[in-house]
């Protein structure tokens, strides 16, 4: 079952700042939650408007999404034509008033206010204890995932997590320490791993459990190098997975068919999108697959996010997750071609979205996908790189957790290979952990999680400017680009945003 799209006026009313300038509706004198919320599905309503935003254009449909992709060193600039504040992301010679940031920074913020209103609304009700918290933990978790992505982009942020009835009150707000923001979001995480379900009503994967919090604790404690509690919260999910319904797909590809990602158990949070269905403000727009699809083929693309040919040729031929994720050849005028011939941008394009988008449009815009924001085999991964960190090296649970990933991989539509083959004992940690990385990196290949892998682990002048780089960005620094720039617009509305993130 899809979750319903809900846009509440709560919404539009406590907008962050300029992001106000977006909404059809302004801002009109002063809320407070008793005169929005009467019951318990008015707090699921606004919490419904949360995930609307999040299956916005300006998020999981395209501009938030792609940013991350440009970022890594997967994924490049395919036609050269697209605009330039695309190219500035890529090419790491951003400023402050790059398009992009302008266009998602305020969605987020308006996701965390719909969960803060929810959170005050539940919290205004006389409501039974179990459903008071189990509505403030689904909220909270919303607010815990919106500020984890905040945080890892932006570092220093502000930290909203109350109410605002005033839109005035947020004018003179100042940043938060990233280390601040941290806390706010553990601690989200962990009312929400107590209260929310084992399983959301018809096992739709587009809201939270007890499993979905856990996950992201243990990825959320990766990224602190909090090791031992990375590990213990990814281990806590592997233990339960019968308990969540959670398993490796036996197929690869079907996570990547939008026919069937209603029904895949090994999506642990996803964002879901309402094929050939759209609202104002970018609702329900997903354009990810023609970003990725192929200009000048039969099915029609963009050629905007393209990898570049090191991606693919380093990529070994005999994985069939090579074969999932590229588009080497496609329809043209109902002939087909190699991609040496393409019309525009002579590269094999990214295949997971463009290839099986559903119920969409004819260049696959406004999709049928479910967008995995966290998958099981992410989990696999982190306990495998966080135990290694624990015990100095890879133990036999740690390997068994990847070669399981790779023994999925080894079922190429039933067809049984060879490759790639299981890990065996005897690597050192250095090694183990280089291993992992790069069985992150093609497993999770264009599902945005790269760009924070190169962050967590300080990767960027190895794999940006290092012999055996991917995509090679001989200006990369250190000391400026592992953060964007804050909006110049909020700072200009603001000052007491400032300062400005360092080279900006």
């Amino acid at each position: 079952m899809k979750t319903k799209i809900y846009k509440s006026l709560v919404l539009a009313m406590t907008c962050w700042m300029a992001g106000c300038t977006d909404l059809e509706e302004k801002p009109v004198g002063l809320l407070a939650p008793e005169s929005l919320f009467n019951s318990a599905n008015d707090v699921e309503t606004a919490i419904f408007g949360a995930y609307g935003w999040m299956a916005s254009e300006r998020l999981y449909g395209r501009q938030f999404v792609t940013a991350l992709m440009l970022r890594g060193d997967m994924v490049d600039i395919g036609d050269r034509g697209t605009p330039a504040e695309r190219q500035q992301v890529n090419d790491f010679n951003m400023d402050d008033n790059n398009g992009m940031v302008r266009s998602f920074w305020p969605y987020w913020y308006q996701t965390i206010s719909a969960a803060n209103a929810a959170i005050s609304g539940a919290e205004s009700l006389d409501l039974q204890e179990d459903v008071n918290n189990r509505l403030v933990a689904e909220a909270r978790f919303v607010r815990a995932f919106s500020y984890y992505h905040l945080v890892r982009v932006f570092g220093d942020v502000p930290y909203i997590d109350y109410f605002i009835n005033d839109p005035e009150a947020v004018k003179d707000i100042s940043k938060t320490s990233s280390s601040e923001v941290y806390q706010g979001i553990v601690a989200d995480l962990e009312f929400a791993k107590q209260w929310l379900p084992d399983n959301q009503p018809n096992d739709v994967r587009s809201r939270p459990t007890k499993g979905t919090a856990a996950s992201y604790l243990a990825s959320v404690h990766l990224t602190l190098a909090d090791y031992p509690k990375a590990y213990e919260e990814a281990k806590w999910v592997i233990d339960n997975k019968g308990r969540f319904g959670y398993e490796l797909e036996a197929d690869y590809q079907d996570l990547f068919r939008a026919e069937m990602a209603d029904n895949l158990t090994e999506h642990i949070f996803s964002l879901d999108f309402l094929g050939q269905q759209n609202g104002g403000g970018g609702a329900n727009d997903d354009l990810m697959p023609p970003m990725t699809g192929i200009r000048g083929a039969d099915e029609l693309g963009w050629s905007v996010c393209v990898p570049s040919m090191n991606v693919y040729n380093t990529w070994d031929d005999r994985d069939y997750r090579k074969e999932v994720s590229f588009q080497p050849e496609a329809l043209t005028n109902g002939v087909l071609e190699p991609y040496t011939e393409f019309a525009n941008t002579q590269r094999p394009h990214i295949a997971k979205y463009r290839r099986f988008p559903g119920n969409s449009n004819s260049d696959g815009r406004y999709s049928d996908h479910n967008y995995a924001a966290m998958r099981y085999a992410e989990v696999l991964l982190i306990a495998a790189e966080a135990a290694a960190e624990v015990n100095n090296g890879p133990t036999a649970e740690a390997i068994g957790y990847v070669n399981a990933i790779r023994e999925r991989a080894r079922n190429a539509a039933g067809t049984q290979n060879a490759f790639p083959e299981d890990v065996s004992a005897g690597m050192d940690q250095e090694s183990f952990i280089d291993l992992v990385l790069d069985e992150r990196r093609l497993e999770l290949s264009f599902e945005y999680k790269r760009w924070y892998d190169i962050k967590r682990r300080q990767l960027g002048q190895q794999v940006f400017t290092g012999a055996e780089s991917l995509e090679p960005h001989p200006n990369f620094d250190p000391d400026r680009d592992y953060l964007m720039p804050l909006p110049r617009i909020e700072l200009d509305v603001n000052p007491n945003l400032g300062p400005q993130n360092p080279g900006y």
